[in-house]
């Protein structure tokens, strides 16, 4: 078996956690007076960390460091009690993730967002599947697409980069797949459309999570 395990990102691959990301940020923006946006514009937003979140979402000419933070405060405060209202695996990640187990296939998790968060979400929501490692974004390491947190995870694991399938939903997983020297795997059911995924580097795109299985 050439692959010998799978490097997963969260929001968008695992978890469908986009209502309750903006129903957070979306009372945050009321709460300052500015406009909310639409459940599904949020696709565009997310992925680089909830400090770029608060930052997009805001009226362009509302995006001093003082709003920003403010928002970002209240984003938290309503995400720490909310996260779970809403968030699920995908259709097909359950028999994905068993199909993985049956096969001895090491699973990891690499997330832009919070690595406490990361951790919590993984374990409560997929809490049936064991991750041999779950990175969040934390102060030591580079986000996505910068591929350090990635070859780390390869290094800890002593599984060769190009022994892992790379599993995500967006250009900047792709280009982290790609340079980490993992085999990049886009998946269209996520937030982010089939172009931007080949435009950054997809080797191949599924539709359905159990797909993942056939590459290995």
């Amino acid at each position: 078996m050439k692959y010998k395990a799978v490097l997963f990102d969260l929001d968008g691959t695992l978890l469908n956690t986009l209502q309750d990301i903006a129903d957070s940020v979306n009372k945050g923006l009321h709460s300052l007076g500015f406009p909310q946006h639409e459940v599904e514009d949020y696709k565009a937003l997310v992925g680089e960390g909830r400090e770029v979140l608060a930052l997009r979402a805001l009226p362009e000419n509302h995006q001093d460091t003082v709003i920003v933070e403010k928002l970002l405060a209240h984003i938290n405060e309503e995400y720490a009690k909310h996260w779970a209202d809403n968030t699920r695996p995908y259709d097909g990640i359950p028999e994905l993730l068993d199909g993985l187990m049956a096969n001895r296939v090491k699973m990891a998790v690499l997330s832009n967002k919070a690595d406490d968060l990361t951790k919590m979400q993984t374990s409560t929501v997929l809490t049936k599947w064991h991750f041999a490692v779950v990175v969040g974004a934390q102060p030591s390491l580079p986000k996505k697409p910068d591929p350090t947190a990635a070859l780390q995870i390869a290094k800890q694991l002593d599984i060769s980069p190009s022994n892992f399938l790379y599993l995500g939903d967006s250009g900047i997983d792709m280009k982290t797949a790609n340079r980490a020297s993992m085999y990049p795997v886009g998946a269209l059911w996520g937030f982010r459309s089939a172009d931007e995924l080949l435009a950054d580097g997809a080797g191949t795109l599924i539709k359905h999570p159990p797909e993942l299985l056939s590459l290995l």
